[in-house]
């Protein structure tokens, strides 16, 4: 169905409303001229049940698109039964208030490779994750669920990885991280037509109606020979973070774009001009 357009915000409370509480931080992007924010799980699944629906009122009174992004301690790849049960619940659990909250999507990362081949680490994931679905389906639960593309190369999360997994399962979708790829591919990944590549697989492989669903993260990035090292603001940055809006508006790309740069709103700020720009002149 898609959202009707791009939704541009912050991973996270804006800097200028640090210290302000989230409810504040969601009218805060509003003011900015915002209109998406990520709540950051970073540490744990911080946000209570039962302070989710005020939330999602303040949301959908500003009309700011939510989203939620799983605590970062999560690997289905683990050797250890007890990790990859945990990892599974703080999926769930983040899935779940984020839904209380109001929030379209659900991003996590999928975990590292360890000894596994691309393969083996396709299945493990794919199976892990249609659990996660079925449990949340079963709830009640309707909430996008994304696996994220990753930046480094001991992370599991290639764009062929992530659409592995999430090929023909309901309710799942990929996190395109894009400073990720360019990030993944030691900087070979930063032309238009590169990303255009990317959407032309993602629709070939998950329909063209996926276009109008997209949930996507760019920000500047530092990499190194094992991919990513640091995220950085795009002034700081050779990625290429122009064209890949260039590429959205060509594809006629709905959804939402979330700014991961340090700087977070600045940023953000700047994609918001440029797809302005971009639609004034079509």
């Amino acid at each position: 169905m898609g959202l009707g357009g791009l939704f541009v915000g912050p991973a996270g409370i804006p800097l200028s409303a640090k210290g302000s509480g989230v409810l504040n931080g969601v009218r805060v992007v509003k003011e900015l001229g915002l209109d998406a924010m990520e709540i950051e799980f970073v540490r744990g699944v911080w946000l209570k049940p039962e302070e989710a629906p005020s939330l999602k009122e303040v949301a959908s009174e500003t009309g700011v698109i939510l989203s939620v992004h799983a605590p970062y301690y999560v690997n289905l790849l683990s050797k250890e039964e007890k990790t990859v049960r945990e990892s599974v619940e703080r999926i769930i659990n983040s899935a779940r208030v984020g839904y209380l909250a109001g929030a379209w999507s659900l991003v996590f990362h999928p975990g590292y490779y360890g000894k596994l081949s691309s393969e083996t680490a396709v299945s493990v994931v794919r199976t892990a994750l249609k659990n996660i679905v079925s449990k949340l389906i079963d709830e009640g639960v309707r909430i996008w669920v994304r696996p994220e593309t990753m930046g480094g190369l001991a992370e599991f999360g290639s764009l062929d990885e992530v659409l592995a997994v999430v090929e023909g399962v309901e309710m799942t979708h990929v996190a395109l991280d894009f400073a990720h790829l360019y990030a993944r591919s030691r900087g070979t990944l930063n032309r238009l037509r590169d990303f255009e590549k990317i959407l032309d697989l993602i629709e070939a492989r998950l329909g063209r109606e996926a276009l109008k669903e997209m949930h996507i993260h760019v920000s500047g990035i530092e990499y190194g020979d094992r991919g990513e090292k640091k995220h950085l603001d795009f002034k700081d940055s050779r990625f290429n973070w122009v064209d890949v809006i260039n590429a959205l508006k060509n594809y006629g790309v709905e959804g939402v774009i979330i700014c991961e740069s340090p700087s977070l709103e600045s940023d953000a700020l700047l994609i918001k001009q440029k797809i302005m720009e971009l639609s004034s002149r079509a």
